[in-house]
């Protein structure tokens, strides 16, 4: 070693370094074991610099919305303001969107999967989210074009929109193509739409495309009433397709690989039980049971198929709602 060289104390590392070295662990590490290491690391996780992304979307699935808000209003303020993306599943309480949308006005990246708000909510608080490039509003079945027309009125920087669909959702509706033309008339600047398994038609289609000149990536897989002319698509230089038969095949992550056009950091899914915490939570007291998997095998949800055997069985289905 040479002589004069000196290291460095961990617990002297700048609060924005130390935020991005905690990024790589879970969430349920950051906020029950970094805390007791020492006490800069403590004061590290309760600043911005460990919350400018909050990724808790997997935690959040089957939660009840009481113990979901109070997670969103533990994690949100610690953000200072500073929070760009939030990802959370089955968002159901008009308190809690409202709260998003007072606290993290910084945001570009937003995911909402499986959300049970409705257009009148949307409209009233979309004005809020100016700064949003992404959204996720996939399996939302209670909103509709009202919704997404008052989000690209407001939105004027998203460039990518998911609105992924399930079959077994769209069942009992005869069509979705208002919401396409919701699309079309108020959202110009897209460069990239996943609607799959919609219930659009052609013409929808290709009034999405004549206005949103910008596109460069239309996922209409699973919308079997979409046939777009091969030379009318070729006018658009920089588009791809992907649909409606589809073609590829279904893994864990597959709905993924084309989505969040602004970039994607997934944090490792973890449970916690956010009604027994605060921001002035004792480390000590927090036993491992707040962290066990509350799920059992009765309330695991599965889903069969005709034709097992064939080849690419499965594999055009999404995920089970």
């Amino acid at each position: 070693m040479e002589e004069g060289f000196e290291f460095r104390p961990w617990d002297e590392l700048l609060p924005d370094a130390l935020g991005l070295i905690f990024r790589n662990l879970s969430l349920q590490e950051v906020l029950t074991v970094v805390p007791r290491v020492c006490k800069s690391w403590g004061k590290a996780v309760k600043g911005p610099y460990c919350w400018q992304e909050i990724d808790i979307e997997e935690w959040s699935k089957n939660r009840c919305p009481e113990n979901l808000d109070r997670m969103l209003r533990l994690l949100i303020p610690r953000s200072c303001g500073s929070l760009r993306k939030l990802c959370v599943s089955g968002l159901s309480d008009k308190s809690s969107f409202e709260f998003i949308a007072n606290n993290a006005k910084s945001l570009q990246t937003l995911r909402l999967p499986k959300c049970e708000l409705s257009d009148s909510v949307v409209e009233q608080v979309a004005g809020t989210f100016s700064n949003i490039t992404f959204l996720d509003v996939s399996y939302c079945i209670k909103i509709g074009a009202r919704a997404l027309e008052a989000i690209g009125k407001h939105c004027k920087y998203l460039t990518g929109l998911r609105r992924t669909m399930h079959p077994l959702e769209v069942i009992d509706k005869l069509s979705q193509d208002d919401e396409a033309l919701a699309i079309a008339t108020s959202m110009p600047k897209l460069k990239q739409l996943e609607i799959a398994y919609m219930l659009v038609g052609t013409l929808s289609i290709s009034e999405v495309l004549q206005n949103c000149r910008q596109l460069e990536l239309l996922d209409v897989r699973g919308c079997w009433n979409v046939n777009l002319d091969d030379n009318f698509v070729k006018k658009f230089n920089k588009l791809k397709v992907v649909g409606p038969v589809v073609v590829d095949c279904y893994d864990k992550n597959g709905w993924d690989n084309c989505s969040d056009y602004s970039g994607s950091s997934g944090y490792i899914p973890w449970d916690f039980v956010a009604g027994d915490i605060d921001d002035d939570f004792d480390d000590d007291e927090m036993s491992d049971d707040y962290w066990e998997d509350e799920e059992h095998v009765e309330d695991v949800e599965m889903w069969f198929y005709d034709d097992l055997n064939a080849v690419d069985a499965g594999y055009d289905w999404p995920q089970s709602p």
